[in-house]
């Protein structure tokens, strides 16, 4: 099986609630329908610091691009197989601030499955990592909540 190494980053956004930007979808994966809910995040181009892809995939996946930078929540390696590839992902996420309420909408591939997602609302951090499908996202907004409580 090849192997497929990338780097992505992300946010862990919220908004002046204290509410967290989700983003889900209904996706197929090995023959049934799923539903995720995800974080934000994307691949690092070319060029592009951790930072800049987070704001851009962020903005992308979810149509909200006001935003700015509160924290660095770090890295994370996930791996995991799809269609004969095995990938290994580095993942960087950001604690994010939304400094604006108005979304333009996601600017994504319309054939892409990033195009299947649609924004959620967690109540909070909490309510985030419960509702959240995968276990490393899970894990950054926990991340986030220890980064809120060191800064009370």
């Amino acid at each position: 099986m090849k192997t497929k190494h990338y780097r992505a980053a992300g946010g862990v956004v919220l908004d002046p609630h204290g509410r967290v930007l989700l983003i889900e979808r209904d996706v197929e994966r090995g023959g049934k329908t799923v539903r995720e809910v995800r974080l934000p995040k994307g691949h690092i181009d070319e060029g592009e610091t951790d930072e800049q892809a987070a704001m851009r995939e962020t903005c992308e996946e979810s149509g909200y691009c006001a935003l700015e930078i509160a924290a660095d929540l770090g890295e994370h390696r996930s791996e995991y197989d799809f269609k004969n590839k095995h990938y290994i992902r580095d993942e960087r996420y950001f604690l994010m601030r939304l400094t604006s309420s108005e979304s333009r909408g996601p600017d994504v591939d319309p054939d892409s499955e990033e195009a299947l997602f649609s924004v959620k609302w967690a109540r909070d951090l909490a309510d985030a990592a419960r509702l959240l499908t995968y276990d490393g996202e899970k894990l950054f907004a926990a991340r986030a909540a220890q980064v809120l409580s060191a800064q009370q």
